[in-house]
């Protein structure tokens, strides 16, 4: 027999397969034939599999749009994965705004109030957006990655090995089919070989997709460590940038009018008291000091005296607690028991109110 002649038969074997199967399920779909049912626990396993993939799917792309809200960047992203090549370099929306912040402080000028704010403020924005790329990081590695491998692999090879049972199946019913029409003794004969070896093939199938399904509890467990990583990577990334804006509060305690609430309470005299978890940090947070306050102050506050001091730019008091203050004028200033550093109480004749150290100048 030459090559054609065999793949001549080979295909023709081929095709009566398929034609049976496809007798044999439209038979099924019609209520014309019956069907062999897996057992319980096969079916069970079956649909836990099932699930699994499409709780993975839908965890996985919004995971996805949570870390890259724009559809189009998404789209780009897995075009250059697809081809293998490394996504160009760009900069996230905190960078953009830290940037924007910087340039507007140098053209105001960085020692004015507006200017010194921005810069202060322009600085945090890229610390928290280098905090956002190490968290993006962090996520695709230990929680995205094995998400997408297990849909790509394990499941790939369960759904190949779940169809390959459904045709041994309907093998198997076509041939108990052709059993029950067999009238010569000769066509049992042949019937009951040919259903005596479909029922061992569907068998060992039907063996081989259970091992494979009784797979998906490790799948799930390595899936909840991996849901471990991603929670302690979020903390690690929202810790941070509260560390962040925590800081820059301090800084801009001299601004309070930017801190204040539709109520016109200064968030810088009455900040809320969080708890931050203890968790791992990897990159060391940020501890500067508000340079503003100097030596003098430290004195000031130290001692139960008074000092004068110059105004350096002009204050809109935010509530009837502080003092406004105009630029160049002279006031009195002295610290009270329990005030926060950033803040003297200052006074204007028979006026009196909480004044910011960072508009001030101490007299000597």
């Amino acid at each position: 027999m030459n090559v054609m002649d065999f793949n001549v038969k080979r295909f023709a074997a081929d095709a009566g397969t398929f034609l049976s199967r496809a007798v044999q399920f439209t038979e099924e779909k019609l209520g014309q034939a019956e069907k062999t049912e897996l057992d319980a626990n096969l079916e069970n396993l079956l649909t836990k599999a099932e699930n699994t993939k499409i709780w993975t799917e839908k965890i996985m792309k919004q995971t996805e749009v949570l870390l890259q809200p724009n559809p189009n960047v998404r789209i780009e992203e897995f075009l250059y994965e697809k081809l293998e090549k490394k996504a160009p370099t760009r900069m996230n929306n905190h960078d953009l705004l830290g940037q924007y912040m910087i340039d507007s402080a140098n053209d105001f000028g960085p020692g004015t109030a507006y200017g010194n704010a921005l810069a202060k403020c322009g600085e945090t924005q890229k610390q928290i957006g280098s905090a956002e790329r190490e968290f993006i990081q962090s996520t695709a590695i230990n929680f995205l990655t094995p998400f997408r491998n297990f849909l790509e692999g394990d499941f790939k090879t369960i759904s190949k090995e779940r169809k390959l049972l459904q045709n041994k199946r309907l093998d198997l019913d076509a041939a108990k089919t052709r059993l029950k029409k067999a009238r010569v003794t000769e066509a049992k004969a042949a019937a009951e070989q040919e259903l005596r070896i479909t029922q061992s093939e569907f068998d060992r199938q039907a063996e081989i997709t259970r091992l494979l399904l009784e797979g998906i509890s490790g799948t799930h467990a390595h899936h909840l460590r991996c849901l471990n990583d991603f929670v302690e990577a979020q903390a690690t990334y929202y810790a941070q940038c509260y560390q962040y804006l925590l800081d820059l509060q301090k800084q801009l305690g001299s601004f309070p009018s930017t801190f204040s609430s539709n109520n016109n309470q200064t968030s810088t005299s009455s900040l809320p008291s969080i708890s931050i978890p203890s968790i791992p940090i990897s990159t060391s947070l940020p501890t500067q000091a508000n340079s503003v306050v100097t030596s003098g102050f430290s004195e000031l506050r130290a001692s139960s005296g008074s000092r004068k001091a110059r105004v350096l730019y002009d204050y809109d008091a935010a509530d009837s607690s502080e003092l406004s203050l105009l630029a160049d004028e002279v006031i009195t200033v002295y610290s009270v028991p329990g005030m926060d550093s950033d803040w003297l109480m200052g006074q204007r004749g028979n006026q009196k109110g909480r004044v910011p150290i960072t508009y001030l100048e101490l007299l000597n």
